[in-house]
């Protein structure tokens, strides 16, 4: 929560060592001092097939990475060892066929686009490399949240240009993450942060307190592990449970709320004290983030998804994941642009989609259900309220997995970037189409290769945004935001 204000000085006096201590009880929000860069625009107008058609995005973001095989792209036809126990259903595209875990996908995928070609070099879990342009990475800097050659997330550089052309702080924040910031429940993580814009264009994270229903025994496969039973709210969760805002009290009064304002105004008016520049700074988001939620509301009532109907909640699913998806639409109905969503590994390591042991009963009780239900639901639901025509979804991962599965309990796949799969819906996105091929066993692109970086540059071109633009950092140094991306029309109508 915020600091109680209770400041009668003047403004003009200053900010006392007292005020600055309260500051510093907002540092679990991110606050800080860094210096902003400046967009520059780009020289030709990047218009074409389906560009500016989204006027906002879901991301969805499957940490530790499905295996292609068993989702997008089986391989009916291929040995035991490769296309596994699982088989594969028919779906809405004629002759197109996916993994029989996603029965719900199936029925809708005549809604949406299926990647079976992403490749690249990096068998890590590289969140990002997956979530940014940045051209390479390694495990020091997949390690290192403030490695300063981090690129800024994709909803960072939205959320950066979307406020040049809206200097009226929005009432919700412009790239929101959900259900909690990625890693936090076992290793922190980069990918959604800020990079060189800073600090201040750090992804805004709900929070989520409570554990889930069902233990359920996780194995990290390791012989310096143990075991251990871990309520995974990604299985599970009680209808009360709650998606929160950073300021989770709910009894605050009216006076303790104007208190705190007041505290914000004076720090916006000692900003000569604190070396404000004209630029906007971590401290500026931070504070009308602040007024937002404690006087207006609108963010808490948008993660408030005991409003919804019992029918809907249970139509996404009764699991944290897909609660997250339909406060996703909640958020974008309250004005969010860019929100995330992401399915993140709890409590030990080989979980999330990291499906390196147990991989037969974790894809079929847990993962398989869980992303099925909640996915199909929420194209059906954006749908149905005319949302999904001006709504990008992508669904990615940092790679994929090996094509031969490993001689451990209930079989497993380890990491495996030369071939994976992604899938596109809404917006200018085409429906019904399945785009690149891989040789027979899964292992290799063999048809229309795309690079991450090729999504992260489609998915500026859908929200309007030139992936050719330039932003500077905070030494002024140019960098083009889609990186080495390119728009790819094969994903568009």
């Amino acid at each position: 929560m915020f600091p109680d204000a209770g400041l009668n000085r003047r403004p003009e006096a200053g900010l006392s060592r007292r005020d600055l201590l309260r500051i510093g009880a907002m540092a679990p929000l991110g606050i800080s001092f860094a210096k902003d860069a400046y967009a520059k625009p780009a020289t030709d107008d990047s218009v074409g097939t389906g560009f500016g058609k989204a006027k906002r995005c879901i991301l969805i973001y499957l940490w530790g990475s499905p295996s292609q095989l068993e989702t997008f792209d089986p391989k009916p036809d291929a040995p035991l060892e490769v296309r596994g126990e699982f088989q594969s259903i028919d779906t809405a595209i004629p002759g197109t066929r996916i993994g029989e875990i996603l029965p719900r996908i199936a029925r809708i995928l005549d809604r949406v686009t299926i990647l079976r070609s992403l490749s690249h070099e990096y068998p890590i879990h590289g969140t990002a490399f997956a979530l940014s342009a940045v051209p390479t990475t390694d495990l020091n800097l997949e390690g290192n949240l403030r490695d300063p050659r981090h690129w800024p997330y994709i909803g960072s550089v939205v959320e950066y240009l979307a406020e040049r052309n809206q200097p009226t702080p929005s009432l919700v924040p412009q790239n929101f993450g959900l259900p909690f910031p990625i890693g936090s429940r076992r290793r922190a993580k980069p990918g959604a942060l800020g990079g060189f814009l800073g600090s201040a264009y750090d992804t805004i994270w709900s929070e989520f307190a409570a554990v889930g229903t069902r233990e359920l025994l996780r194995d990290a496969g390791a012989p310096d592990v143990l075991p251990k039973m871990v309520a995974d709210p990604f299985v599970g969760i009680r209808p009360t449970d709650r998606l929160e805002t950073i300021e989770a009290n709910q009894t605050t009064s009216v006076e303790r709320l104007s208190g705190r304002s007041s505290l914000l105004d004076r720090l916006e008016l000692s900003s000569p004290s604190l070396e404000r520049q004209n630029s906007k700074t971590s401290f500026d988001r931070y504070r009308a983030l602040a007024r937002s939620m404690l006087m207006t509301g609108k963010l808490r009532d948008a993660l408030d998804i005991q409003q919804e109907p019992s029918s809907m909640r249970d139509r996404y699913g009764m699991t944290l994941f897909g609660q997250s998806c339909l406060a996703a639409r909640r958020l974008l109905e309250a004005g969010g642009k860019f929100v995330t969503v992401c399915w993140d590994e709890y409590g030990l390591v080989n979980t999330g989609w990291d499906t390196h042991i147990h991989m037969r009963s974790r894809l079929k009780d847990e993962l398989g259900p869980g992303f099925d239900h909640a996915f199909a639901s929420l194209i059906e639901d954006l749908n149905d309220r005319g949302m999904l025509e001006s709504t990008a979804i992508a669904v990615i991962s940092e790679h994929g997995r090996t094509p031969f599965i490993q001689n451990v309990s209930e079989g497993g796949r380890d990491h495996w970037a030369r071939a994976y799969s992604a899938m596109f819906a809404g917006g200018p996105f085409a429906k019904g189409r399945v785009v690149g091929r891989t040789d027979p066993i899964g292992g290799d692109v063999i048809e229309t290769p795309f690079s991450p970086k090729d999504v992260i540059a489609t998915l500026f071109h859908t929200l309007g945004i030139n992936p050719q633009s330039e932003i500077q950092d905070r030494f002024g140094r140019p960098y083009t935001i889609g990186g080495t991306g390119l728009v790819r029309n094969e994903l568009l109508t």
